[in-house]
């Protein structure tokens, strides 16, 4: 096992390795990174949480290295139809004013032509300046055929032959690019999801011989979701298409059926597998039948999520906290009439917002709930509204809702649900104001897991496998009111750090359980707890913002994350810190 140890952050990469700070030891790969808004090369939590991690290993020094694709399209822009229903348009952007063209270029052999790939790269610079690069690989470029150069247009787009070429880009692509610009003292391969398996069938012909054990010491495979739409599966007769007759025996070789599972692929060829909060690494093992999966929880780069007055605030009573959130738990004693008055700073921030995009003008003195995720139906953006009269009973002149979220383009129940959500505020606004913010980006995520009062989570458990917007949230001192599934099940403290929704969980109810439990539930706590605490218990309010920040931002950031991957996965060992 290598060692890690520093005497400052800024001497973390001279301390480790002896040598340049160009050395590195990890590449981490993933279909999609989030850096910021003006990058769209994201779609949402599995990108977010990519540009996260690597946010911190350069706050960390940690000697790392991103891979993605380049995506000129983007993923794409929302708009509405008169009925309310979702369309998509490219999200155009200029790579060049963002990132730096390199002059390396290599080949893979896709549908027996010869595609070029270029890399664009991004530097996240840490807070001790240490840098840590991602490429970005790129096929629009002159020297394609047409259709190749289409390869990295869209994230997410195009048909089950596209995706395929594009995993091949990404896996065999990468690895090749990391080569021709020097790296070749990589120690291990962080697979983010199964999408880029196809690295380990390189791997095993740069070895020039077969030894999968050899390649599983080099691989570690983070797996991110149960749902089936998040596993990509190829049969060999598209296989056959795509790749060269070389590759395709190692890889019958390695994957002996009738396709490739990637995840699959990842389980089998990885010294290292894990799930994203506890109860998804259990989840998984019974679902995969893989017992080995571990679990490193996820968390959130604090310094990207934080809101302006909630930093000012934590860095003058809690000096340093910054690249040790760890002593966030010092939040406990936060002056409470500060700490109110930099959220309602951050609140009035979102209602602008929602004011100049909208025409809404939302009041600040009400209990405002936000929701705000990708559209997929098993996240039930609509439980809140399984009894309308229920909720506007309870909710007159009380609450306000704060919505956004996009639909895969392809998944006609999520853009259903954003229709249904559309409708039904049309015909509730007029007690209780509804808002579907466009467009969830970045920024605008920022802006409401800093404003909004309480976050709302109801997915149909156990399908979130972690979750990353609530812990935005309570970095923010926004309490969370959430299905216990995920991270939340570790986050929880009822009354303390926020509210439950529905029954604890128990390994019984792997794929069933009383969904209904979950909306009496919800609203029994909405008019019995949460709506009485806001307006009659303001103490006991701002007291539970100082829980959140404290119990669950002190553990749930990506610091600890990247720290719990170097030693249990990546053969590095903090010591002294």
């Amino acid at each position: 096992m290598s060692s890690y140890s520093r005497a400052t952050l800024g001497r973390a990469i001279q301390d480790f390795t002896g040598q340049d700070p160009s050395f590195r030891t990890v590449a981490y790969f993933s279909m999609e990174i989030g850096i910021k808004s003006s990058i769209p090369t994201y779609a949402g939590g599995l990108g977010l949480l990519a540009g996260d991690m690597l946010k911190s290993a350069a706050d960390l020094g940690v000697p790392m290295v991103g891979v993605t694709l380049l995506y000129r399209k983007g993923y794409f822009e929302q708009a509405f139809t008169k009925e309310n229903w979702q369309i998509e348009k490219p999200s155009t952007w200029d790579p060049a004013a963002e990132l730096t063209l390199l002059p390396n270029q290599i080949s893979v052999s896709i549908q027996s032509r010869d595609v070029r790939i270029r890399a664009w790269s991004y530097e996240i610079s840490g807070l001790t300046g240490y840098t840590v690069p991602i490429y970005f690989l790129d096929t629009d470029f002159e020297l394609n055929q047409p259709e190749d150069r289409q390869f990295t247009w869209s994230l997410y787009g195009g048909d089950i032959l596209c995706r395929l070429c594009q995993e091949i880009i990404l896996g065999v692509g990468g690895l090749r690019i990391l080569r021709d610009l020097g790296y070749n003292n990589i120690e291990t391969f962080h697979l983010n999801e199964g999408h880029a398996g196809f690295l380990t069938l390189e791997l095993m012909r740069e070895m020039g011989y077969y030894d999968p054990q050899k390649v599983r010491e080099q691989v570690v495979f983070t797996t991110h979701t149960p749902v089936a739409a998040g596993h990509d599966y190829f049969k060999y007769d598209l296989i056959e298409k795509t790749m060269s007759e070389d590759a395709l025996a190692t890889l019958k070789r390695m994957m002996p059926s009738e396709g490739v599972s990637m995840t699959e692929l990842g389980f089998r060829y990885s010294h290292f597998v894990n799930g994203v909060s506890k109860k998804h690494a259990e989840v998984s093992r019974k679902l995969f039948n893989v017992p080995n999966i571990q679990n490193v929880t996820n968390g959130i780069h604090p310094m990207t999520w934080i809101s302006p007055g909630i930093k000012n605030l934590l860095s003058r009573h809690i000096p340093g906290w910054e690249n040790e959130p760890g002593r966030l738990i010092q939040a406990l004693a936060l002056p409470s009439d500060e700490l109110w008055k930099v959220h309602q700073a951050s609140k009035m921030r979102l209602l602008t917002y929602v004011l100049e995009e909208t025409g809404w003008d939302l009041k600040s003195d009400i209990l405002t709930i936000g929701f705000a995720r990708r559209a997929a139906t098993y996240k039930r953006a609509d439980l809140i509204f399984s009894d309308i009269k229920r909720l506007t009973q309870i909710g007159h002149g009380k609450l306000q809702l704060i919505f956004s979220g996009k639909a895969h383009p392809k998944d006609e129940g999520g853009k259903a649900l954003i229709q249904e959500i559309l409708n039904i505020s049309n015909k509730v606004n007029p007690f209780i104001p509804i808002i579907y913010l466009p467009n969830y980006t970045m920024d605008l995520g920022r802006l409401m897991t800093q404003g909004v009062d309480l976050w709302l989570n109801t997915p149909l458990r156990p399908r979130e496998a972690s979750g990353t917007s609530g812990m935005k949230c309570a970095l923010n001192g926004v309490m969370n009111f959430s299905v216990l599934d995920g991270w939340w099940i570790e986050g929880w403290i009822e009354d303390i750090t926020g509210w439950s929704i529905g029954p604890e969980p128990s390994s019984s109810d792997l794929h069933v359980y009383n969904e209904s439990q979950d909306a009496l539930d919800l609203f029994d706590k909405l008019e019995k707890k949460i709506i009485p605490t806001y307006y009659d218990d303001r103490n006991k309010w701002i007291n539970m913002m100082k829980n959140t920040i404290a119990i669950n931002s002190c553990y749930f950031h990506t610091h600890r994350v990247v720290k719990e991957y170097c030693e249990k996965a990546y053969g590095i060992a903090f010591r002294g810190m």
